[in-house]
């Protein structure tokens, strides 16, 4: 998920007239609070995290105030709150005070792209409120549905139906959810999710859907996305320059996903498609700096930037430049290769030669000729490197650059350096790993 909270959830909600709970951020005034509260009876207090994390009500980070000393108290406490979720760390920046909403009933929903049924499906359950994996299946019902006919009233209604649910809420829920295909499809999102619906009462004898919790991800290649207006800053994972300024290069045609496994790790590894890059992150482990998917047939003038600005921020503590991808469909080899041999060759002149060992495999179109462009480059740069074709096992490739890191790390960034007139004790100079 890249957007959580209803922060931005309740703007995106609006544009399709779905209705959400109130909501303040940050820079609300104490006025603006008070009246919250008075209007709404409570106030739930959230913090602000990049992305999708979860599970922050187990955590106990979700403040509940019914006053104004309540609330500020809650608002310090969360405000710069860390949360471990899973391995991982996030630090919180900002709260939102959220009305609340009294409501007997609450409802889980969700669309995604579901690879089962090769088609769009919706997820639906009036127990909601709760993490859903812990439903029985009787509770809970999956159903795909046409993505060119969109997501009809009958859908939500049979499945609804399926459950036995509540009659009182079928009718708003069939009329409110279909509005969600709308934003789902129209903004280019892959999963949209709200959990809980509140069904609260609007006016006598009638209940409404109010959604109090808003998650979702974007496809971020889709030009589609560009209609919700979110700031670039909102999909970057952690706040480093090195993802600041990839992040940026996300307005050129071509992917640009990258993550800092281990900013002491010693193998660079530029990676294309997202299968190698699992593989290839799950592989080399801590000796990994980033995981990357630069695939989608990036453009010379992205590719060479992008290869600029790994090289600037990681070349000095670099033993191996691990170039590494499955055998592309459509990506120009030759391109993307010629884009990072200039980049490289580039750095060299600026900065001056550094120790490194390169190694190289990948399949598509133009690869022979990419080779021989990067081949040619390394020879004039006076380093070693091993280049591997489409029908070698990417398994095999990965325990090679690792063997490769381990000779630079033992000796070997010595030796290259003699090669590139460099004092030994230059070439031994880098950040050491991280030990676990």
């Amino acid at each position: 998920m890249q957007v959580t909270g209803m922060l931005y959830g309740s703007k995106l909600l609006k544009q399709v007239g779905f209705p959400s709970a109130e909501v303040l951020g940050s820079e609300a005034s104490d006025a603006e609070i008070k009246e919250l509260i008075e209007r709404c009876g409570e106030v739930f207090v959230k913090p602000i995290f990049k992305g999708g994390v979860g599970k922050k009500g187990k955590a106990g980070l979700l403040g509940r105030a019914k006053d104004m000393r309540t609330a500020l108290a809650e608002k310090e406490r969360l405000y710069f709150v860390e949360h471990k979720h899973g391995n991982a760390t996030a630090k919180a920046n900002g709260v939102t005070f959220e009305g609340g909403v009294p409501a007997d009933y609450e409802v889980y929903f969700s669309i995604s792209d579901s690879t089962r049924y090769r088609a769009p499906a919706i997820t639906l359950t009036h127990h909601g409120g709760t993490d859903i994996e812990e439903l029985p299946k009787g509770k809970i019902v999956e159903i795909p549905f046409d993505p060119l006919t969109g997501l009809k009233s009958f859908v939500i209604a049979n499945a609804l139906s399926d459950l036995g649910a509540p009659k009182e809420i079928v009718s708003p829920l069939v009329q409110q959810l279909p509005k969600l295909w709308d934003l789902f499809h129209l903004y280019g999102m892959t999963t949209l999710e709200l959990n809980p619906i509140r069904m609260t009462v609007s006016r006598p004898g009638y209940l409404s859907p109010v959604a109090c919790d808003f998650k979702c991800g974007f496809d971020r290649d889709d030009p589609r996305v560009a209609r919700a207006n979110l700031p670039d800053d909102l999909f970057a994972a952690d706040h480093s320059d090195f993802e600041q300024e990839i992040n940026q290069l996300r307005t050129y045609q071509g992917q640009s996903d990258v993550y800092v496994i281990n900013e002491k790790g010693t193998i660079l590894a530029p990676t294309f498609g997202g299968g190698a890059n699992s593989l290839v992150s799950e592989g080399l482990g801590d000796d990994a700096i980033i995981s990357s998917d630069f695939g989608g047939n990036p453009p010379y003038a992205k590719m060479r930037e992008v290869s600029r600005i790994c090289l600037k921020y990681w070349l000095a503590q670099s033993n191996v430049l691990f170039l590494i991808g499955g055998k592309a469909n459509n990506t120009d080899i030759y391109i993307t290769f010629r884009a990072i041999a200039d980049s490289l060759r580039e750095h060299f002149s600026e900065h001056g030669p550094a120790p490194l060992y390169v190694v190289i495999g990948r399949g598509g179109p133009q690869v022979i000729r990419g080779m021989g462009y990067f081949k040619d480059t390394l020879d004039a740069l006076r380093l070693p490197y091993r280049i591997f074709g489409f029908d070698s096992a990417m398994t095999d490739v990965v325990h090679y650059a690792q063997k490769a890191d381990e000779w630079m790390e033992n000796g070997g960034r010595v030796e290259v350096g003699k090669l590139l007139g460099i004092p030994a004790d230059d070439a031994r100079v880098k950040p050491r790993k991280a030990k676990k």
